[in-house]
């Protein structure tokens, strides 16, 4: 299912950046910029979050390097 018309970008696409390390809607709008255009998304991204752990700071706690956000495009 589609999150953000204006760029085509799928759930699947938010949670797969969310698990690479973006914890909020401005981190995944820099990995795939859904929420950039008309921003009638930026809700649903944020519902997408949730408010469940980061995996980026709890590396960045741990002294390690920030995870890349990077996610192959969709087939």
């Amino acid at each position: 299912m589609f999150v953000c018309s204006c760029f085509g970008v799928t759930e699947e696409q938010v949670r797969a950046h969310a698990e690479a390390g973006a914890c909020t809607p401005r981190q995944i709008a820099s990995a795939c910029k859904a929420g950039t255009d008309c921003g009638g998304c930026v809700r649903r991204i944020q519902a997408l979050l949730g408010r469940g752990s980061c995996p980026r700071r709890q590396l960045i706690g741990q002294g390690g390097q920030p995870l890349t956000t990077e996610v192959p495009e969709a087939a």
